[in-house]
């Protein structure tokens, strides 16, 4: 076989070399990272292998080898040069405690001198100036001693990332390849990690890192000391790009086949060659990378948004299309580009292919989005920026809250005006919106209240509502205003903290439980119930009958009604989501809930409004399992098990070591995921779940308002009852009514059109008896006079009459419309020419009314709060006219 020369052809040796090995091949994991909330995206092979690095789990097989598709952030804003790109692909293989360091890098260098036919002198290593042991064996393997260098722990050390953490750790070692000493800084004394620049300014490029090999072989604890792991492990991870750019002898990684199909149609679209101009080089290569990389991310289930990864694909994608504007490139590009990816890649990534249409949407949405956002910020930055030498921060904020301009992006464009932006300005303002976010909340913390807790004595309040509704307990904690006391007296509002209880803390989306509370001679009204902090739960309401103190012996009741309701619901929001995931895409991800007794709030993950048809086939599957009578069943398991198992967990929610599942099935899985909530035993007990309403709450996100069980069938009587009345009201059936109403509303819009006719018409003849009305100030035709109209409309159109018969003058009318002051303001051009602004015109007469307004020189129109002053806004147009003409 000949060698691997092709991206396509390097992977597949890599992976196969690695099962010729004893190495099972793993599928490459999603770029949302799984069971692992501290990674906001993956960004290394060996993540979706940590529970098994950590003794968490076994794997089925104790050598592994992946492809897997990563991404990292830090170089968004400079992707576009020769080395930098936000999404790639890492090769690698992985012994969990099986072989260590001998055995890897004999396989490093079979791979690469065997498979790839590369030289063994083209490499050079580095190692842990500690690491003897790996010194030693390069040298065995061929590796010349010169060709050896010894680095720190910034270099040549993995784990654990932060300081005071746990975990295991180990020197690792690095294989660098080198093009020669024609190549990078061309200085005598270039070797790997490089520092020296080159002539265009950036980073030597000579020697390219090309594989990582880690040695996980001591346990690091908080204390500082190191014991040695009983199974050392191996992790590593060659860059697909890296090598293949190696393989092809390309200059650049964007000059390889895995890039070069985006560079042409890039190319194509701008008609701007690539090769020829650095700047423009620059721009082509930034939006190859980041359609390719915006596309692996849409199919992945992220979309564009404000917060996390949403953001990350948002400042990708705006990046992608200003620096097309760079190219002049104005149409719409990003589904072309993005169809060209799905199309080179989808046979390695069929999620690329299964979301196609997902992807292009959003790409299309948010291109959309951005251009109209842009086009209103980018004209305020670029008339900022003309007399400035540093952009204040209330105007960098401005543009990213109001504008959607990523801070980013707005520091690069004032970088290439030679203008700095003012950070800290930026950083106070940003600040101030969140201190003003912070006092609107209702939710208050502090060191006291903690402590008022803790001083309890108890770690945490045990939930025994799964089984029953009706509990025997002991009060551990009373208190008032959050201040503790001994015991509370009858009308008193309370806080209870009890030693276990049946009242479900609100969670998970779903509102806290109510019941009573009763001790031998007294009852509380529980109204509602929270986890006042992580583990603790406290019961809120009115003592209504007699006392209690500490360590009372009380019963629990639970509101029975509210709380089979509420499960009622929380049981259709998992059905609700599994429907969503099965008739629009697994790109559907849960963002959101609220369950009350009454009905849900479900929030997800899509780009465009839910159709008729597709909302009408979601309430149909829902509803068929609901007919069905399908089995919940609900047990416990560990996180990482659960997530094994296929349940879905969601990134941001806290979990536990062990969690709750829920799975709904009737032979075969409807929906299984993690969580916390009470639910119904069968589907049935939900009797049948009704949309309500379907909505967008921003970009790529979108809300379902719904009722199951009791709510459902009043729903549905309330809408028979309403629908009665409207028939009978109409004279007509219950099956005629949209007939009878769309006949009504093509009536009432033909009337209207005779009105607005007839009023235009009267409009005009009134009109005819204001040219006499006309003035002259300063030799200019000057009307300024109060009409009656019954719209803006009309004021506009009478005063395009007027200005056709006056040709050349001032024209300002006023009228009362719906109670408010309206003036409209109207130069001719000669005057327009001469200095007159009807735009300046009308704003300061509008002032008087308590109002303003704005438009054009020719035209303008504005609005105020006092009637009364209307006659006074128009009696200053003459004024202001004088004025102007005198200053010019």
């Amino acid at each position: 076989m000949s060698k691997p020369i092709t991206s396509d052809e390097i992977r597949e040796s890599f992976l196969k070399f690695f099962e010729s090995k004893g190495h099972l091949r793993v599928a490459s994991a999603s770029l949302i990272p799984i069971g692992d909330p501290t990674l906001l995206l993956t960004i290394a092979g060996m993540n979706q292998f940590k529970p098994y690095f950590s003794g968490l789990e076994i794997p089925s097989n104790k050598r592994l080898t992946s492809a897997q598709k990563c991404f990292r952030t830090p170089d968004i804003d400079i992707v576009g040069d020769s080395t930098h790109n936000t999404m790639f692909e890492m090769l690698g293989n992985f012994s969990i405690g099986d072989y260590f360091k001998k055995e890897v890098i004999s396989y490093a260098l079979e791979f690469l001198t065997k498979k790839l036919e590369l030289p063994i002198e083209k490499f050079s290593i580095t190692v842990h100036h500690t690491d003897d042991e790996a010194h030693d064996l390069w040298i065995n393997s061929g590796i010349s001693p010169n060709k050896i260098y010894r680095f720190g722990d910034e270099d040549n050390w993995w784990g654990p990332p932060i300081h005071g953490e746990e975990g295991p750790c180990g020197p690792c070692s690095e294989l660098h390849y080198d093009f020669g000493d024609t190549k990078g800084c061309l200085e005598i004394n270039c070797a790997p990690n490089c520092e020296n620049k080159m002539s265009s300014g950036e980073k030597c490029t000579r020697y390219v890192e090309l594989w990582n090999l880690v040695f996980m072989q001591f346990y690091h604890h908080s204390s500082g000391n190191r014991d040695n792991l009983p199974a050392p492990s191996i992790d590593t991870g060659m860059g697909l790009e890296r090598a293949t750019m190696i393989m092809q002898n390309s200059e650049t990684m964007y000059e390889t086949d895995i890039f070069q199909y985006l560079i042409h149609m890039v190319s194509k679209i701008s008609k701007v060659e690539y090769g020829k101009n650095l700047d423009t080089d620059y721009a082509i290569r930034g939006i190859a990378e980041h359609m390719r990389s915006s596309t692996f991310l849409i199919a992945d289930g992220v979309v564009p948004g404000n917060e996390g990864r949403g953001y990350v694909l948002r400042r990708v994608i705006r990046r992608a299309i200003r620096l097309a504007k760079k190219l002049s490139i104005e149409s719409s590009f990003t589904y072309d580009l993005a169809s060209a990816v799905i199309d080179k890649m989808g046979l390695v990534y069929p999620e690329l292919v299964n979301h196609k249409e997902f992807v292009t949407t959003a790409l299309k949405s948010e291109e959309e989005k951005f251009k109209h956002a842009f086009e209103n910020g980018f004209q305020i930055l670029q008339e900022t920026l003309k007399d400035t030498t540093l952009l204040s921060g209330s105007v960098v904020f401005k543009l990213w809250d109001t504008y959607g301009f990523p801070i980013e992006m707005t520091n690069e464009i004032a970088q290439e005006n030679n203008v700095t932006i003012d950070i800290d300005g930026f950083n106070l303002a940003m600040e101030s919106q969140k201190n003003r976010a912070r006092s609107a909340s209702q939710f208050k913390n502090n060191d006291n209240k903690l402590k008022n807790y803790d001083n309890l004595g108890i770690g945490q309040t045990k939930f025994t509502g799964y089984d029953t509704l009706k509990s025997e307990t002991v009060i551990v904690g009373l208190l008032i205003d959050e201040k503790p006391v001994n015991e509370v007296f009858e009308a008193q509002n309370v806080e209870i903290i009890l030693q276990e209880t049946p009242f479900y803390a609100e969670g998970g989306g779903q509102i806290g439980d109510s019941g009573t509370i009763n001790g031998t001679y007294s009852i509380f009204k529980v109204k509602d119930t929270k986890e006042v902090i992580p583990n603790i739960t406290g019961h809120f309401g009115t003592l209504e009958k007699g006392k209690l103190a500490i360590g009372d012996k009380v019963t629990c009741h639970v509101d029975p009604i509210k709380r089979i309701d509420t499960a009622r619901n929380h049981t259709a929001t998992h059905m609700l989501h599994a429907a969503l995931r099965e008739i629009l895409g697994p790109h559907v991800r849960q963002a959101g809930s609220l369950v009350t007794p009454d009905r849900f709030r479900f929030d997800f993950s899509h780009v465009k409004p839910i159709t008729e048809k597709e909302m009408w086939d979601i309430q149909h599957l829902v509803n068929e399992k609901i007919r069905q009578n399908a089995q919940i069943n609900k047990d416990e398991d560990s996180y990482s098990e659960a997530i094994r198992r296929g349940a879905l967990a969601f990134f941001g929610d806290k979990y536990g070591e062990t969690v709750r599942l829920i799975e709904i099935v009737n032979g075969e899985t409807f929906s299984f995921e993690v969580c916390g909530g009470t639910h119904v035993s069968k589907t049935g007990e939900l009797g049948s779940m009704l949309v309500i309403s379907e909505s967008s709450i921003g970009s790529g996100m979108r809300r379902i308002e719904a009722v199951s069980g009791r709510a459902a069938e009043t729903l549905i009587w309330s809408k028979v009852l309403k629908e009665s009345r409207i028939s009978k009201a109409l004279q007509t059936s219950s099956n005629d009514i949209e007939k009878k109403v769309a006949a009504m509303i093509e009536q009432l819009e033909v009337s209207d059109k005779e009105k607005a006719a007839l009023e235009s018409k009267l409009a005009i003849q009134s009109a005819k008896s204001l040219l006499s009305n006309i003035t002259y100030v300063n030799g200019v035709k000057v009307l300024s006079v109060k009409i009656e109209v019954s719209s803006s409309d009309l004021l506009r159109s009478t005063g395009d009459w007027l200005k056709s018969k006056i040709n050349t003058g001032v024209i300002a009318l006023g009228s009362i419309i719906n109670g408010n002051p309206t003036l409209i303001v109207m130069v001719s051009k000669d005057l327009v020419a001469k200095g007159l602004d009807a735009s300046l015109l009308v704003k300061n007469s509008a002032k008087v009314m308590g109002g303003g307004g704005g438009g054009k020189p020719e035209i303008a129109q504005a609005g105020g709060k006092i009637p009364e002053k209307l006659e006074e806004a128009l009696e200053l147009i003459s004024a202001y006219v004088q004025s102007s003409l005198v200053k010019k």
